[in-house]
């Protein structure tokens, strides 16, 4: 027997020990450069990223093979610490793959000898086996215990695969007997602490994402009251001054075209609200809608010779498919910006620009309530005007006293008609049209109709919208009490209650059906112009306005009259 001996076991964990420190400090420095973390065991990961992590480890696995000693021909090394961590973090796929070009190269390209076969089938049982077991415990894989004991069961069937299959024996037993401990130790260690760093990294930069997403809400929620108002010099300014606030820049100035609405910070001296913008990567923006980071007083082009701003971030604030303007964050020597404020940045143009959108919505929608109240007026009963008209003509003669009283009831319930598209009106308003329109339907059929009002402490001065509580009066009227040869009592009451105003109409005539009662309370379009103003489009207003919650609250049934509560909310 001769063959020639390596390096004794002291000397080889001296040598391991070093190039296991250049091998662990080379992954933490790629770990530092690129977003690892965004690439973890993932399944809907694309196939591009594994293909990534897999050229990635796998040539860490490589250069694993030649961080040991020559011993018989063989190489006493440090990839099972590379594959089992590409296993653990990038799942079966990665695994296998990270192990494929590590044996490969360990038998195909470089090395061979005759440890060649035991060698490789270990290396790849190493890597898929890792990644079985990060599949197994997918979201916890990342555990420096987990790493450690399967590095430590795979090299120690890695040397039992080498008495198994190397020949001749008794070198194989020469072999093991030199690399088993160095190698189970050092393998095993490194792959706890790869494993560890890149667990830290993840939970690093998923903090970090957290910071990040927090500051954006908390500036969203202290701007969106101001960008409500749309984009003008105070919104800005006030949002401008926010922003500095909470991300600690030097300066931070909003734009609308090619106008300055607001810088406020650093420079503010002659880059002033309301002048032309002076710098020309914000006139890049502008045109292209691709946002800029700019560094150095060239890039920014400020046509001022002392600006003492040297850095810009640089993001489009859109409506649909336009750019109205630009949101700059500043930075100078002594408060530089980042990669992280270009993130801050762009999310939060991405929020402003939704918010803008809704404010665009918001115009509509006061438009359409607008339009909608309009529609109602329109809907005036002319047989009422007609009726109302004949009665007072009736009166003329037999009591004109009364006659004018008519008139006058008459005259306030038409002006409260055509002056009621104004936003939220007090509830005493609403209660004259009401008392109106009782006054002369009173007239009309005498002793038949029946009223009261009972108003409770601070409910007339609340705040309620046009035309919501006369057309149930109305509806109690004409299919409650009318129909009725008796007629009957309609009651409104009002009162506050929990920050709401509570009304109430109750009638006690011929009541509905449950068809009829759901008919009131569903959401289904308003009522064409020749149901008249119903129930229905008061229910559906309020819906419109407060939410679900806010729907008429409805009680009836056949024979036993009606009762219709509404709750309006006062801030």
């Amino acid at each position: 027997m001769s063959f020639i001996l390596g390096p004794d076991v002291p000397e080889l964990f001296l040598n391991l020990s070093q190039r296991f420190g250049l091998l662990l400090a080379g992954g933490f420095a790629i770990m530092t450069v690129t977003s690892l973390d965004k690439l973890g065991p993932r399944r809907d990961r694309p196939l591009w990223a594994t293909i990534l992590l897999v050229v990635l480890f796998g040539l860490f696995g490589v250069l694993g093979t030649y961080t040991g000693n020559a011993v018989f021909k063989s190489f006493a090394n440090l990839r099972a610490m590379v594959v089992v961590t590409a296993g653990l973090f990038g799942g079966p796929g990665v695994g296998f793959g990270v192990g494929f070009i590590a044996a490969a190269h360990r038998n195909l390209i470089d090395i061979g000898g005759f440890s060649a076969v035991p060698c490789g089938l270990a290396t790849l049982l190493e890597g898929t086996v890792a990644g079985l077991v990060a599949r197994r415990y997918q979201g916890n894989s990342l555990d420096w215990r987990l790493a450690m004991g399967l590095c430590l069961a795979g090299e120690t069937v890695h040397m039992g695969l080498v008495l198994l299959f190397s020949q001749p024996f008794y070198e194989a037993i020469a072999l093991v007997q030199v690399i088993a401990l160095p190698m189970i130790v050092f393998n095993s260690l490194g792959a706890a602490l790869f494993v560890k760093a890149l667990d830290l990294q993840t939970r690093f930069k998923q903090a970090q994402d957290r910071d990040l997403a927090r500051q954006i809400l908390s500036i969203a929620n202290q701007t969106v009251g101001h960008l409500r108002a749309g984009l003008t010099e105070a919104s800005a300014r006030a949002t401008a001054a926010i922003i500095m606030k909470e991300a600690q820049v030097a300066a931070v100035a909003v734009t609308s075209g090619q106008t300055i609405l607001a810088h406020v910070g650093a420079a503010e001296d002659h880059h002033v609200a309301g002048g032309e913008v002076l710098t020309q990567a914000t006139h890049r923006v502008f045109e292209t809608g691709v946002p800029l980071f700019v560094r150095g007083k060239q890039s920014i082009a400020c046509s001022e010779a002392g600006c003492p701003l040297s850095e810009a971030i640089i993001v489009p604030l859109r409506k649909g498919a336009d750019i109205l303007g630009c949101l700059k964050l500043y930075g100078t020597r002594r408060l530089p910006l980042d990669e992280t404020l270009f993130e801050l940045a762009k999310g939060l143009a991405d929020l402003f620009s939704t918010q803008l959108e809704l404010e665009d919505i918001g115009i509509k929608n006061q438009l359409l309530a607008h339009a909608e109240i309009r529609r109602l007026q329109a809907q005036i009963n002319p047989h009422f005007l007609f009726n109302s008209l004949n009665t007072i003509a009736s009166f003329c003669r037999t009591a004109p006293a009364q006659a004018r009283e008519l008139l006058l009831d008459l005259s306030r319930y038409m002006r409260r008609n055509l002056d009621s598209s104004r936003g939220l009106i007090r509830l005493s308003e609403e209660i004259e049209q009401t008392r109106a329109y009782l006054a002369i339907e009173q007239a009309r059929f005498g002793s038949r109709i029946k009223a009261e009002i009972d108003l409770g402490p601070g409910a007339e001065e609340c705040l309620a919208p046009p035309l919501i509580i006369q057309p149930l009066v109305e509806n109690a009227v004409r299919h409650g009490i009318l129909p009725r040869p008796e007629g009957g009592l309609v009651k409104l009451t009002a009162w506050r209650e929990n920050g709401h105003l509570l009304v109430e109409v109750h009638d006690d005539g011929a009541g509905m059906a449950a068809d009829q009662v759901k008919a009131i309370t569903s959401a289904v379009e308003l009522e064409s112009l020749t149901e008249g103003i119903g129930a229905r489009n008061s229910n559906q207003r309020l819906v419109q306005l407060y939410g679900p919650a806010y729907g008429l609250m409805v009680e009836s049934s056949p024979g036993a009259g009606t009762s219709i509560t509404l709750r309006i909310p006062q801030q």
